[in-house]
Parts: C-alpha cells; sequence; structure tokens
C-alpha cells in the first residue's frame, strides 16, 4: 500500500507540473519586466481554446492605453495566439516599452469552422475588449490592427468591412462598430479570386479548408471573403510589408491591396522586402519597426 502511494504521488506530481507548464505564457519572458500579462480570458463566455486571448499591458498604470491587436497566422488552420510573436519578439517588446497594451487572440480554424467563422470572432475580440476597457485599462478609441499571413487577411479584413455593416461578419448579427485607427498588414491574402499558387488546387489547402471549396467554385464566398471587396474611402490608414520571395502568398496579393486603396484615395504604404519570404527575421528589422512605430506614432498616440 505505501509503495502505491508513492506511485500515486508522483505521479500527480508529474501531472501537475505538466498543466502547469501547459498554462506557462512563452512571450512573457521577451516583454520588458513588469509587463502585466492577463492570460487565456475568454471572450465569447464559453470554455474553448479557440475562444481565447492574452492581454500585455505596460507596467506603469498612467490611464488608458492604445491597444494593438495581434492576430496570427497559420492558414487559418493552426497556429495560436503566441504565433509571431516569437519572430516578432522586438516588435512586441518595443510595443510595451513604449506604452502600447497588445491583445493577442485565437479565433476558430478553417478545419472544424468555415468562413465567416474567423471575421466573426476577430469582431468579438473588439466587442470584447470595448465592454471590459476599464479592466484592462484601454483607450478603445485608439485600436491599430497587426496581422501575419492568415492573420494578415483577417486584419485588413475586420479593418476594411468595419464601416460596411455586415451582419454575417459578427456572431449574433447585432453590428458594433469600432474605432480603427489603424491596419498592419503582413504577408496576406487580399483577393481569393486573382490568389495563385499551390493553395488554390490543394483541396487541404488553408483557402480551401476557408471557404469550402476552390475560389472558381464557390466565387460568392470567395468574395465576401476578399478584404478588397470591402474598401471605401473611409476606411483606415494601412502600412503593409511583404516579401518579393513570398512562395505561399505571392506579394502581388499585396501590390493588389494597395493599388486598390490608392483608387480610393486611402492612405497606405506598402514596404516591399527583397529577398524576404513568407515570415521570418526580415520583417522584424530596425527599420522595418521604425517605419511601424512612426505610424502608431501618428495614429494612436
Amino acid at each position: 500500500m505505501k509503495n502505491l502511494q508513492i506511485v500515486l504521488f508522483f505521479f500527480l506530481l508529474i501531472i501537475s507540473r505538466s498543466a502547469g507548464a501547459q498554462n506557462e505564457n512563452p512571450i512573457i519572458k521577451f516583454l520588458p519586466k513588469g509587463t502585466v500579462l492577463y492570460q487565456n480570458v475568454s471572450y465569447a463566455n464559453d470554455t474553448l481554446i479557440r475562444h481565447q486571448l492574452d492581454v500585455y499591458i505596460p507596467s506603469t498604470q498612467k490611464g488608458s492605453y492604445p491597444v494593438v491587436v495581434w492576430l496570427h497566422g497559420g492558414g487559418w488552420r493552426k497556429g495560436d495566439k503566441y504565433s509571431a510573436m516569437d519572430y516578432m519578439g522586438t516588435t512586441a517588446r518595443e510595443m510595451i516599452e513604449k506604452g502600447y497594451a497588445i491583445v493577442s487572440a485565437n479565433y476558430r480554424y478553417s478545419s472544424t469552422d468555415q468562413f465567416p467563422a474567423q471575421i466573426q470572432d476577430c469582431n468579438q475580440v473588439l466587442t470584447y475588449i470595448t465592454g471590459n476597457a476599464s479592466k484592462y485599462h484601454l483607450d478603445v478609441n485608439r485600436i491599430a490592427l497587426i496581422g501575419f499571413s492568415a492573420g494578415g487577411h483577417l486584419a485588413a479584413l475586420l479593418g476594411l468591412s468595419n464601416n460596411n455593416k455586415v451582419g454575417r461578419f459578427y456572431a449574433d448579427g447585432n453590428i458594433q462598430q469600432c474605432n480603427i485607427k489603424l491596419v498592419f498588414d503582413y504577408y496576406g491574402i487580399s483577393n481569393l479570386e486573382t490568389l495563385t499558387g499551390p493553395g488554390t488546387t490543394d483541396p487541404n489547402s488553408g483557402v480551401q479548408l476557408l471557404i469550402g471549396a476552390k475560389a472558381a467554385e464557390q466565387p460568392q464566398k470567395a468574395k465576401e471573403a476578399s478584404p478588397v471587396n470591402y474598401i471605401d474611402q473611409n476606411d483606415p490608414p494601412f502600412f503593409i510589408v511583404h516579401g518579393d520571395k513570398d512562395q505561399a502568398v505571392d506579394h502581388s496579393q499585396s501590390v493588389e491591396l494597395s493599388t486598390k486603396l490608392n483608387e480610393a484615395h486611402v492612405k497606405n504604404e506598402l514596404l516591399l522586402l527583397p529577398g524576404a519570404p513568407h515570415g521570418g527575421p526580415f520583417f522584424d528589422t530596425p527599420a522595418v519597426r521604425a517605419k511601424l512605430f512612426r505610424y502608431l506614432e501618428r495614429y494612436l498616440k
């Protein structure tokens, strides 16, 4: 009996340590000392991991902070709220150092929930932080969006459709517009109908899982999921970054987005990085960060 109790004790100890390791935030150690973390917060009043977000607050509790909503990549079918915060770690750290709060959110995968589930989740994130702004010391009149790959697509779609009042983009159909001041789109898809590459033919690709078929087979859904179709003169400014050697999402997607924003007289800048692939440290250099923070200083401070 005594031996059984000892074995049981160590088994429970291992389980508890494993659970603790899973709850550890892998990003906080890269952020400034004293950064306040609210972790694994449910923004949809349920228990889904895909409906959780993290809030990172600067240590100096002085008033309300402008907020950057961080949307991860992964082809809409993988990744999580920590994704891109590793190779974009210096950008994230400097955001906190300069007095910006970060809200990094999960959203439902296309492998289980087709579009518009993902944009519904993103809008629900905005609704949550708007309703809980005082709790986290957030200034919801100063919101920027930043997204990478699939997250870039969602950030662009969220920013551009915000003033179009698209009922299907809200989980309960209750449209709640937010004061989005700025969008950072890093190598995201802007038009599913003009997209080229492996994602257009592979039935297991993120794009086809997103809308349930090839764009040509579901043209209305492809159109509905394409950010370029929501552009108008009232949209927020965009800073668009893409590598010219991107083999996952051709940089022509960002060129098209910038061109159509220009046609609508929406302020934007397209930065094409020579030799840069799809993601990675090319996008967290001093030169790129300098441009990003000039936009934040101009539109959120």
